[in-house]
């Protein structure tokens, strides 16, 4: 957990809003390794206060992720990861709050996630060609949902494989721009996105801005056309900040009027860079996205 010395820090020196909510994990339903029902428990026993489930491009651990933060006495939001492209890259695109049975939205997360089967494919083949045989077989057996084969997946297996070490090593060699297994792929556009989560009744969000590399006008444009588009937050604390990108989010969140949300990315206890519940709080000076969303809480 690389970041827990650093939230310690962080939480020493800002003011604070006191919730510990973790609105952004994934399960096995995506690419994480535990179940909703596991996630649950494990948030609640590490003090997480108001929990949401954010599976990439799917609902389909909503139902059993509300009912196991009821069992645990948790308070629950709905929650999914938008894969979207923009820019030339992928950016993820966070909903919390909307009916997870809304036909609008399972249909465009299906349509989103459709594509991954071909892609996850193709990610084998060049895997092979590089002298790694039997990678997709691989990374299915390690996918939980057979509709959502990931760079994560691959990742586990080549670990397993004794191929690398870690799955940041992975990352590093094989699965990002300019590697032998990297495979682009366009995802969603970022209005449709943004519209699928509002039309469903929830508030979208934009997930730690700080992993996309993007010059200073091009992160100024993404969210520029996000708040015009209806998009009411950013992730300021999660588990792939820093303490000076936590202030420089901040910034961002007050300069666009946007509310701060705060979530680990949370998906495996072996991998995950900060485990549920350990994050730094949000600072006191942003409306935290919680406040958009107390009509939507599912009360323990």
């Amino acid at each position: 957990m690389g970041n827990t010395e650093n939230a310690a820090t962080y939480n020493e020196a800002v003011p604070k809003t006191y919730l510990n909510a973790d609105l952004h994990c994934h399960s096995v339903v995506s690419d994480g390794t535990l179940t909703p029902e596991q996630l649950a428990q494990r948030a609640a026993a590490r003090g997480v206060e108001l929990w949401a489930l954010t599976d990439h491009d799917e609902v389909g651990g909503q139902h059993r992720a509300a009912a196991a933060a009821k069992a645990a006495a948790l308070d629950y939001v709905t929650g999914t990861e938008i894969s979207v492209s923009y820019a030339g890259r992928s950016v993820h695109i966070v909903g919390l709050g909307f009916d997870a049975d809304n036909a609008e939205l399972t249909q465009g997360l299906y349509d989103t996630r459709n594509g991954r089967g071909p892609r996850a494919r193709e990610m084998g083949r060049l895997l092979e060609e590089a002298g790694i045989p039997g990678a997709y077989e691989g990374a299915l057996r390690h996918a939980g949902n057979p509709e959502l084969v990931s760079r994560t997946h691959f990742a586990r297996f080549l670990v397993e494989t004794g191929v690398c070490s870690d799955t940041y090593e992975v990352f590093r060699r094989y699965l990002t721009e300019g590697k032998p297994g990297y495979v682009s792929h366009v995802w969603a556009n970022l209005r449709d996105a943004v519209r699928w989560i509002v039309d469903a009744g929830g508030v979208a969000v934009i997930a730690h801005p700080a992993r996309y590399d993007f010059s200073a006008i091009e992160e100024y444009a993404l969210f520029s056309e996000f708040k015009q588009m209806g998009g009411q937050g950013v992730e300021v604390i999660t588990g792939s900040h820093r303490p000076h990108e936590y202030v420089t989010y901040a910034e961002m969140a007050k300069e666009f009027d946007l509310a701060a949300s705060r979530g680990s990315d949370f998906h495996s206890p072996e991998e995950s860079q900060i485990d549920l519940g350990q994050l730094p709080y949000l600072p006191s000076q942003l409306t935290p996205v919680w406040k958009l969303l107390q009509d939507r809480i599912q009360r323990a």
